[in-house]
């Protein structure tokens, strides 16, 4: 016999009835001990819940992260090796004599290199010419020093080839000369 049937069969047999209509007093303890825990519980789920949601939107962002990444880096690797091919072309353009400066072949190979640039600004490649700033290892490869001028010690004075960036990273460092 549970506590509840012995508590009722007491009560019945000293004559002691609950009043109609009212809540027997009996499992009131149990009844909110039940609905604690499961409030308590429901409370964890809802936590672990929020937890995982917020550790697969963090999973999404690193996944496209990452993504983007590999992306620009296989990108970069693909076209740095287009970069000693626009080098030609810019130094094939700007050594063409006078006399021929006009000739429609000239434009035909300019409109080429306008092409290349076009592709590498649409991949997010930009290039750089260093002049004037302060010599930085990681965009930079001195190739020479400059005891003339007044610029500072560490300076870039020349360009002796531009450097390329796609997004924040270095695709090609810029070949320059430094104020020693």
């Amino acid at each position: 016999m549970s506590a509840d049937e012995t508590t009722v069969n007491d009560a019945v047999e000293t004559g002691d009835t609950p009043a109609q209509g009212a809540a027997p007093v009996v499992g009131d303890d149990s009844a909110r001990t039940q609905l604690e825990a499961a409030q308590k519980q429901a409370q964890e789920y809802l936590e672990g819940w929020q937890r995982a949601r917020a550790e697969f939107t963090n999973y999404k962002k690193r996944i496209e992260r990452e993504i983007q990444e590999n992306r620009e880096v296989s990108m970069g690797l693909a076209l740095k090796n287009v970069l000693p091919i626009i080098d030609d072309f810019d130094r094939a353009l700007t050594s063409i004599p006078d006399d021929i400066k006009d000739n429609p072949w000239v434009g035909g190979v300019s409109m080429v290199q306008r092409k290349l640039y076009k592709m590498l600004e649409d991949n997010g490649v930009t290039s750089f010419d260093p002049v004037g700033e302060m010599f930085d290892p990681n965009r930079h490869e001195a190739i020479g020093s400059d005891d003339a001028g007044d610029a500072p010690s560490g300076q870039v004075t020349v360009t002796m080839q531009r450097g390329y960036l796609i997004g924040d990273r270095v695709l090609r460092p810029a070949l320059v000369r430094v104020k020693s």
